[in-house]
């Protein structure tokens, strides 16, 4: 009969697996109604020692916070290549696939959770939005944004945020149908503008000019002639 050797862990690699287990908590609770304790029954260790590598809960959660949040700020990672459209449809699945995964997590961040109100949550926050507006304009082959232009990323942005949190209460619409209609949120958001300014109704042509007959907003476009437009 042999026994097993638990091995030592080092500082870092310990910190690490704290912040996995937490995270890995929060995705299925509010981090709210985590405790130091589940986090440590789950980690294998005891209640002191987590204290030992982070000073509080709060500061553990910022540090779950900061791996998710750079996790997510991936997921609007997206080669430049074929109509764009499809480039943020694909984006649109990868972004819910982590609000999915994540969901009480992410519904305490964005709503309030622990952290919420703190320099380092808030700057977590806002260091993902600004990533997926660089990510945006750099699909756009756009280096220096108009007025009118950030206005309509940042608040397609906004309006996947808020969609996600009211997707998570029920799910009563098909996660599929939302992805979809964010990418023709885009195009829509994007075509309001161009009615106001020629810069942007060029940028719209552009938007438009490639994509396929079976594409995104070619269908949002089908849509609407649906409708009698």
């Amino acid at each position: 009969m042999s026994t097993g050797v638990r091995r030592r862990m080092g500082v870092e690699e310990r910190r690490q697996q704290l912040i996995g287990v937490a995270l890995d908590l929060f995705s299925q609770r509010s981090p709210d109604e985590v405790s130091i304790d589940e986090i440590a029954s789950a980690a294998g260790i005891s209640r002191p020692l987590v204290y030992h590598y982070f000073p509080g809960k709060l500061s553990l959660y910022e540090a779950a916070l900061k791996r998710a949040s750079e996790e997510l700020a991936d997921r609007f990672g997206e080669p430049h290549e074929g109509p764009l459209g499809a480039r943020l449809l694909r984006v649109m699945r990868r972004f819910f696939d982590f609000v999915d995964e994540h969901g009480p997590g992410f519904s305490a961040l964005m709503r309030g959770g622990p952290a919420a109100g703190s320099s380092a949550a808030n700057a977590l926050i806002d260091s993902v939005r600004q990533a997926a507006y660089e990510q945006i304009l750099s699909h756009l082959a756009v280096a220096t944004p108009s007025p009118r232009l950030e206005l309509v990323v940042r608040s397609w942005i906004s309006l996947a945020e808020s969609t996600a949190l009211l997707w998570l209460d029920g799910r009563r619409v098909p996660r599929a149908e939302l992805e979809l209609q964010l990418v023709h949120d885009f195009a829509a958001l994007t075509a309001v503008s161009a009615a106001y300014d020629a810069d942007m109704a060029a940028l719209l042509q552009q938007m438009v000019k490639d994509e396929p007959a079976d594409g995104p907003f070619a269908e949002l476009l089908g849509r609407l002639i649906g409708l009698g437009f």
